[in-house]
């Protein structure tokens, strides 16, 4: 059984999850803005508000790059333009496939 398998599917359910109360847009799980709420609330409920103790406690760093893996797990890709060395998710690489770059 692969890992999203093991998973619960996630459902939205009309309120938002950041636990404010507010109603959520159908099929989403946050009112506007509330996601990057909830991303910096978790942040400095289980890891001092810190990016990079985050980062850490998940085994990431310098030495082993949380992009990196993010493409190697297919979650993320990267630029195919020889010399780029951008990676996002795909929506984001589809915007900087529109810029020029190098």
């Amino acid at each position: 059984m692969s890992a999203e398998q093991e998973r619960p599917r996630l459902v939205p359910t009309g309120t938002c999850w950041c636990g404010c109360g507010a109603e959520a847009a159908i099929g989403a799980f946050f009112a506007r803005g509330h996601d990057k709420i909830a991303e910096a609330a978790l942040l400095a409920v289980r890891f001092d508000g810190s990016v990079p103790r985050l980062l850490h406690e998940h085994g990431f760093g310098p030495a082993r790059s949380v992009t990196d893996e993010a493409v190697r797990q297919g979650m993320w890709h990267a630029c195919p333009t020889d010399g780029c060395d951008y990676k996002g998710a795909p929506a984001g690489l589809r915007l900087h496939l529109k810029k020029p770059h190098h």
